[in-house]
């Protein structure tokens, strides 16, 4: 079996095994990958042999990431750094997937950034890296992953392939405090509709996973409020990407709110 094979370090940041050679694996691409919610999925996926392209900004974090992959049992890992804000960065990961694997079976969103403080205390610059992060970087990834996604679609082993991303309960109601990072976050979720919209006949179907408060050190800044231990495990949100990778191309599921046990399901 392939996955039994030592990885090795490759050229221009790829890791792979030494034979170098899968049989047409599902492949995945996956933003904000170094920590958290984007490092757990990906582990996910390799457990299930999925060939991985995962990227974030920190290049030691993601060549950290990439041995984890490759021993978990990702077939090849491509690793990109690059910041979720630059526009053009972002455009090349999706060519290096291409490049790598041709057809992407999944493509998880979950690059991000959070914002906090009233509308009145916002700082302009703050909020165009907000959008630019959580939204733009997004559209611009899906708009240069479609031609992946329907080529997977159609291939005889696919049921079809997903964009999974990674949005926010306040992207679905309001919450005092955070008005940039919701709307940020509830521009996410329009995007993810309209996907579905024009590219479900495709094959390609997509959903926004919408969480309350997740245990991650995205989080840490209300753990003085909150206690880490009633916030939503980050297995649970993997839990909810393994069931939508594992549906058939004929279920659209836009979106899936996750609320915290104990509150009134309405905030974060």
């Amino acid at each position: 079996m392939v996955a039994s094979i030592p990885p090795t370090f490759l050229a221009a940041g790829r890791f792979a095994h030494e034979s170098d050679v899968v049989s047409d694996p599902r492949s995945a691409l996956v933003t904000g990958a170094s920590r958290g919610i984007g490092r757990s999925i990906a582990l996910r996926l390799a457990r299930k042999g999925y060939g991985v392209t995962i990227t974030a900004r920190g290049e030691d974090a993601l060549g950290a990431v990439a041995e984890e992959l490759a021993a978990a049992g990702a077939p090849q890992v491509e690793v990109v750094a690059a910041d979720s804000a630059d526009r053009d960065a972002v455009a090349d990961v999706a060519k290096t997937h291409r490049e790598r694997f041709g057809a992407m079976d999944a493509l998880v969103l979950n690059a991000g950034v959070g914002t906090a403080g009233s509308l009145e205390e916002t700082d302009l610059r703050r909020l165009d890296k907000t959008f630019d992060v959580n939204f733009v970087s997004a559209a611009i990834l899906i708009r240069e992953s479609l031609d992946m996604l329907r080529r997977a679609a159609e291939l005889p082993r696919s049921n079809g392939s997903r964009i999974i991303a990674l949005s926010s309960i306040t992207g679905v109601f309001a919450e005092p405090g955070l008005g940039v990072y919701g709307a940020s976050k509830a521009a996410l979720l329009s995007l993810i509709e309209t996907t579905n919209l024009e590219e479900a006949g495709n094959g390609v179907t997509a959903t926004a996973i919408a969480p309350a408060f997740v245990d991650t050190d995205m989080s840490a800044w209300v753990s003085d409020v909150i206690e880490p231990g009633s916030m939503i495990p980050t297995s649970d949100v993997v839990d909810v990407v393994e069931m939508l990778l594992g549906l058939s191309g004929n279920s659209v599921i836009g979106r899936i709110v996750m609320s915290r046990a104990g509150t009134s399901g309405y905030c974060a």
